[in-house]
């Protein structure tokens, strides 16, 4: 899926985004592509979520998501950090219509597996955006699930975000690896060399 594209997953436009959302079936899957799209988070980590991660116990979104550190990729150094991000108005609204299909406890997975205590794997969330893909028709963009990533990374970053606020929100310690999420299109190269 990454052909031509330096083993860099594509990054998404809104537009791209809408469609292959519109291209998810269930409830629960968009609820997920909006969870990564509008958090940056890496999908490991997302179809880990717990109930009380996301909601309060009235049901009501949080303000803040909280990824535990230990569903987080580990640093070059081994550690793991718990990372959270403040919910945008978009993901509250999304989280809000969400109806789960069964009752949550708090400590239920936010996208349960089909045993009883386990949440879905990866490779299954993994199967689920590329079916969307290619019914939205742009298998062929080299979009993956780390695409989400870095189009929140470079979106961050078109819009003014200033870099160490970007490594705040994402967590990176390093502001090399930081950078190699940041696509910088051609277009804004030219714009800078005209304002010179």
């Amino acid at each position: 899926m990454k052909n031509n594209r330096y083993g860099q997953s594509a990054i998404l436009s809104d537009s791209e985004y809408s469609k292959i959302r519109r291209e998810i079936r269930s409830s629960k899957y968009k609820l997920l592509l909006d969870l990564a799209w509008y958090t940056g988070e890496r999908w490991g980590a997302l179809v880990q979520l717990k109930y009380e991660d996301v909601y309060q116990p009235n049901g009501k979104p949080l303000d803040t998501i909280t990824f535990r550190a230990n569903t987080r990729k580990a640093r070059p150094d081994g550690k793991r950090e718990t990372r959270q991000v403040p919910v945008h108005r978009n993901l509250f609204d999304s989280l809000k219509e969400y109806k789960p299909d069964t009752l949550f406890s708090p400590e239920s997975y936010l996208f349960p597996g089909q045993k009883a205590g386990t949440h879905i794997e990866l490779r299954f969330a993994d199967k689920i955006l590329r079916a969307a893909v290619e019914r939205a028709g742009l298998e062929h963009q080299g979009i993956s699930t780390h695409s989400t990533r870095r189009s929140f990374i470079t979106k961050l970053h078109e819009k003014g975000t200033d870099i160490y606020v970007i490594q705040q929100i994402t967590g990176h310690k390093d502001l090399k690896a930081l950078s190699r999420y940041i696509e910088v299109r051609a277009d804004r190269i030219a714009g800078a060399i005209a304002l010179l």
